[in-house]
């Protein structure tokens, strides 16, 4: 079986045993949690578009591991077409489900160790690439998810991984048995963990000798003893536990993020990719974060597509959709979006082969495409609030709307130009509402910041990759000297 369903997903989902924990409850079944549905959800929305017919050409591909056609979700990409169609599909995903669909990381980060793997082999003489290789032959021939798991809790962000009090606060190495290791530790902001079947760890930083404990890579399933999910909370996500989930705004699906606690776990010894080579677990960071930071060019966008429409929708519910500065202010919105589809796919067409054979984008566009996504999202969000007006934070639920009492007043007067009802202008605000300031805003917003690296972590990588000298040399020429 080389691609699963959106069903068989969501059954897997549902048997898989992992330990998940939502406001300190142990959850059953993630897929059936009123406020872990909705990530479900999107997450089984990636398997459902590889099940189209319209969509299949862009949703799967074949792997050059198995033959096999696979979903692009778990392809490894070896050439300028395949990160092309990654960041096509990842705006596709963004339209359809307007969050974060949560399994972009894991792509990014199977095609980052691929590559880094195979560095190891040959500079340490290891086995990590063959063993990756079989691990991801597993992963496409039974359409598995795999989550990323990088960010370590830190605690004092001014001492490194062996200096901390408590040397736990990055996940390390602890032990070393017969077969395999022993890890401890927890990884942070893991996007989409409580609904993947695996989990693969790697480092959060550069690493010097002193830490090489913490030089750590591997994968396990996500129902591995000693392993805990505690899902994060995001703004508004009591509104999920509401009989009527119409003031959600996103009916159908939203994002999630987890704490996950590796105590004492096992790890095999084929399922090691790294271990205690730490002048790697640098290099295996910055190409996870170049891969993510261009992915960023494909998701963000498509949840923008998603506020523009609804954006332009309210305005035409005013009235106001032919007013010259509304018609100004929604061209900025696309423009702004446009550009940063524009800067992922221009890391894509100056993508470079690695040694592996699998294929990355350029890291100086990869890096300008994030940093602008710092920006741009806010801004179209703004502009979004300034059209859609205060009504945005101040009406009433549509619930209502059905009270005997308030519910003709309601109706009366949240009514927009003629032939627009109550319930259609609050719907469309409330999507707005979602996207901007709701659960939507953590996949939007919050995430455009942080998610891949922060503003800093981009102006460090450009700063570094751009060939400031050569263009003083130019400068040099021009002037004379």
């Amino acid at each position: 079986m080389a691609l699963m369903t959106k069903e068989q997903y969501l059954s897997s989902l549902r048997g898989l045993g992992h330990r998940v924990f939502i406001r300190g409850e142990k959850v059953e079944s993630v897929p059936d949690h009123p406020i872990s549905k909705p990530p479900a959800m999107a997450m089984a929305e990636t398997y459902q578009q590889a099940e189209q017919e319209d969509m299949k050409a862009l949703f799967t591909a074949q792997s050059h591991l198995t033959d096999e056609t696979i979903n692009r979700f778990t392809h490894i990409q070896h050439n300028i077409e395949d990160l092309v169609n990654k960041i096509l599909m990842l705006r596709e995903m963004g339209r359809k489900t307007a969050c974060c669909f949560q399994r972009c990381a894991g792509l990014d980060c199977m095609n980052s160790v691929y590559a880094i793997t195979y560095d190891l082999d040959q500079e340490f003489g290891t086995r990590y690439h063959g063993r990756f290789a079989d691990f991801m032959k597993y992963i496409q021939s039974n359409d598995l998810l795999p989550a990323a798991c990088m960010t370590d809790s830190k605690g004092d962000r001014s001492l490194s991984p062996s200096k901390q009090e408590d040397t736990d606060q990055y996940l390390h190495i602890v032990e070393e048995k017969k077969g395999g290791i022993v890890v401890r530790g927890a990884k942070m902001h893991i996007t989409g963990g409580v609904n993947s079947h695996e989990v693969i760890v790697m480092p959060t930083r550069a690493l010097k000798e002193e830490d090489k404990d913490y030089a750590v890579a591997f994968a396990v399933p996500a129902n591995t003893e000693g392993i805990t999910f505690i899902y994060g909370r995001q703004p508004s996500d009591m509104r999920r536990l509401e009989e009527n989930r119409s003031d959600t705004g996103n009916l159908y699906y939203g994002g999630c993020e987890s704490m996950v606690v590796f105590d004492d776990v096992f790890v095999p010894e084929e399922r090691i990719f790294m271990k205690g080579e730490y002048p790697f677990a640098g290099r295996l960071v910055e190409l996870f974060a170049v891969h993510h930071r261009a992915s960023y060019g494909g998701c963000k966008v498509g949840v923008g597509d998603v506020l523009i429409g609804a954006t332009a929708a309210i305005a035409e519910a005013h009235g106001t959709e032919k007013t010259s500065h509304i018609k100004d202010k929604i061209a900025e919105m696309i423009h702004l979006n446009e550009t940063l589809h524009a800067g992922a796919l221009a890391s894509t067409g100056k993508g470079y082969c690695t040694p592996s054979g699998a294929y990355a984008v350029d890291p100086l566009l990869a890096n300008v495409c994030k940093l602008n996504i710092t920006r741009f999202p806010f801004d179209i969000s703004r502009l979004a609030q300034d059209i859609a007006g205060g009504l945005l934070v101040t009406m009433p639920s549509l619930d209502d709307q059905d009270n005997p009492v308030i519910g003709p007043y309601v109706k009366k007067y949240l009514v927009g130009k003629s032939g627009v009802d109550s319930e259609k202008r609050v719907r469309i605000l409330r999507l707005i509402e979602n996207i901007t300031l709701g659960t939507g805003a953590v996949s939007y917003l919050t995430e455009s910041i942080h998610g891949a690296g922060s503003p800093q972590a981009q102006k460090i990588m450009i700063t570094r990759l751009a060939d400031i000298e050569s263009a003083k040399s130019c400068a040099y020429k021009l002037c004379g000297l």
